[in-house]
C-alpha cells in the first residue's frame, strides 16, 4: 500500500509542537485502519480490511471494557495509533495488567518522536489505572520495533505463541 501523504500541516519539518495523544473516536477509524495496513507485515491479517461497521463495533466494545484506542494527532491529522488493553490477572493478587497492541505511526513520521510520545502516554495511562505490568508482543521480523520497545525498558522475557482460529 502506498501511504497517503501527510498534509502540509503535519509534515515532519514542523516538529511535534502540535502533537496530541487522545482516545480514538469513530471519526478516526478510517485513518487508523490505513495506518494498520501501512505497517502490516506481508501476509498478515492487517493487510485485509474488514467492513467499516466491524471497526465501529470493535471501538464501542473497547471503550466499554475500559481499554482504549489511543491516537496521536498532529495539527488535526491522525498520524499514529495504538491500543491499550487493561485486564485483571488471577496472578499478582488479582492485579491489573496492561497490554499495548498495534503500535503504528505514519511512515513519514517514523523516527520523529510520535511513537515515543504515544508509548509514554500508554505506559503512564496504565500506571494511572493501577497496572502492575505493561506487556506487548512484536512480530519476530520487526527488529527496529524491538529496539524501540527495549528503549522503554521492555525485555524479551517470554516466547509468544499464537493459534489462528480461521
Amino acid at each position: 500500500m502506498v501511504p497517503r501523504p501527510l498534509s502540509d500541516a503535519a509534515a515532519p519539518r514542523r516538529g511535534l509542537d502540535g502533537l496530541v495523544i487522545r482516545r480514538g473516536t469513530d471519526a478516526d477509524l478510517t485513518r487508523v485502519v490505513e495506518l494498520l495496513a501501512l505497517g502490516a507485515v506481508p501476509g498478515t491479517r492487517e493487510e485485509q480490511r474488514a467492513e467499516p461497521e466491524q471497526y465501529h463495533d470493535a471501538l464501542r466494545e473497547i471503550d466499554r471494557s475500559g481499554s482504549a484506542l489511543l491516537v496521536a494527532e498532529l495539527d488535526g491529522e491522525v498520524v499514529g495509533a495504538c491500543q491499550l488493553i487493561v485486564f485483571r490477572h488471577i496472578q499478582a493478587g488479582g492485579g491489573r495488567c496492561a497490554e499495548i497492541e498495534s503500535v503504528h505511526v505514519h511512515p513519514e513520521l517514523r523516527g520523529h518522536g510520535v511513537g515515543t510520545t504515544l508509548m509514554r502516554h500508554a505506559i503512564e495511562r496504565a500506571r494511572a489505572l493501577g497496572c502492575y505490568r505493561v506487556q506487548l508482543t512484536s512480530n519476530t521480523v520487526r527488529d527496529d520495533a524491538h529496539r524501540f520497545y527495549e528503549s522503554f525498558g521492555f525485555s524479551p522475557t517470554h516466547i509468544g505463541f499464537k493459534l489462528s482460529l480461521d
